[in-house]
């Protein structure tokens, strides 16, 4: 085997000494030997592993039937136990569930209670409510009935009201129907100022003129013996014309000729010159117009007509205008009254004042007497007190009375006072 190597190293050109021979021989023997051994063990290895699985194959059929053996057993347990258990669980689970539904049913009932306890205010409130419900619904059908009753008198009066409308308006087309409006108006409107008792109201006065007669409708008396004149006008067919045109052009032409109307009434007044035959009235006249509608409707087609009337000595007045002068001229009449009146209040005054003097100078003298008689009962009691009474607490320290001791006591009123009048007190 040594020449082996030597010769085969020799082939390659590689000298060897005898030690390195040896170790190379040494290794590859050792190589050799450990191919073997691992030859031998992989052969024994498999062996091992052939019959370790041979025992695994029969651990595992062992196993299995053991196992096969366990499960049955453990079915037969399992089931025994299961059925002792079912029958303790349905035992436990009865007693619970009966225990549960005896708590639950009082639970119930408890709150059953406590609900019935809850609802039942409101179940009183609902039936209330429900009684008011039905009571409102009754009074809500008296109420359509009687509201139906009002609605047909409602329309009943309207028709009324129409017919009576249309009847007004027919009377006041008639010029003596509106004179005699115009006239209680005017009566209607002093009453209400306050001035019937002053204006004596003289209603149609008539006066003789050099072209016949005229006659105002009324007379103011004024204090100092004034008069004021006044003269109703109600120029009012233009007017209802206008109220019943259907269009806008027709109403306009209606209400010029209504300004043109008031202005014809106001020319007509001024020539009947009022202040010539009223010496004592002032130099202008009062057209009265029964309605501030009526003025308002001529003056808004005719601005210029109050000027117009102003300069004819024609004061225009309404209602409203009316009522201020009336209530102007009866305070005047208040002052005149409490001016007339202011010297008997003087005179009133000064035989007041006399008798007071009188009565002071009475007072005064009772106030005098009454210090005398003062001064005369304190003398006399002084003497009383000094003489008279020592010898009876005497007698009554002896034992003669056993009663109230004797007492006087003196007058204890102020001295009187001179009593004074204002003028004196100073």
């Amino acid at each position: 085997m040594q020449q082996s190597i030597l010769d085969i190293f020799g082939k390659l050109g590689i000298i060897l000494s005898d030690d390195a021979l040896l170790v190379l021989v040494a290794c590859f023997t050792l190589a050799l030997g450990y191919l073997l051994a691992r030859a031998i063990s992989a052969r024994q290895l498999r062996l091992i592993e052939r019959q370790l699985q041979d025992q695994r194959q029969a651990d595992q059929s062992l196993l299995d039937d053991h196992l096969d053996q366990l499960s049955h057993t453990f079915n037969s347990l399992s089931q025994t136990a299961l059925r002792h258990n079912n029958e303790s669980f349905l035992t436990l689970a009865e007693q619970s569930f009966s225990q549960l539904q005896s708590n639950a049913k009082n639970d119930l009932q408890a709150r059953e209670t406590s609900f019935a306890s809850l609802v039942k205010p409101i179940q009183q409130s609902i039936l209330d409510t429900g009684q008011q419900l039905r009571k409102l619904d009754a009074d809500r059908k008296v109420t359509e009935v009687k509201l139906g009753e009002q609605i047909n008198n409602l329309l009943s009066s309207h028709h009324t009201l129409q017919s009576e409308t249309r009847n007004l308006v027919t009377a006041l087309r008639r010029p003596e129907v509106r004179g005699q409006w115009g006239e209680l108006t005017l009566k209607r409107l002093v009453e209400l100022a306050g001035m019937s008792e002053h204006c004596d109201f003289q209603q149609q006065m008539s006066v003789d003129t050099g072209n016949g007669q005229i006659r105002p409708d009324m007379i103011i008396r004024l204090p100092s013996e004034r008069e004021l004149v006044v003269d109703v006008k109600t120029p009012l067919d233009a007017y209802i014309s206008a109220s019943e045109a259907t269009t806008d052009e027709s109403r306009d032409r209606h209400l010029v000729q209504h300004s043109r109307n008031l202005k014809q009434r106001v020319k007509e007044l001024a020539q009947k010159q009022y202040w010539e035959q009223f010496s004592r009235s002032p130099d202008f006249i009062i057209l009265f117009i029964p309605g501030d509608q009526f003025l308002s409707a001529a003056l808004d087609r005719d601005k210029n007509l109050l000027e117009f009337a102003l300069q004819k000595r024609i004061l225009l007045a309404t209602p409203t205008s009316l009522v201020g002068l009336l209530r102007a001229i009866a305070y005047g009449w208040n002052q005149d009254k409490f001016n007339k009146n202011s010297e008997q209040i003087k005179n009133i005054g000064e035989g007041l004042y006399q008798r007071l003097l009188t009565l002071t100078d009475h007072l005064n003298k009772l106030g005098k007497n009454i210090d005398q008689s003062v001064d005369q009962f304190n003398k006399v009691v002084g003497s009383f007190e000094n003489n008279t009474l020592p010898a009876a607490r005497k007698l009554a320290s002896l034992g003669v009375s056993d009663g109230d001791p004797v007492e006087v006591s003196r007058s204890t009123a102020p001295a009187s006072r001179r009593v004074k009048l204002p003028e004196d007190a100073n």
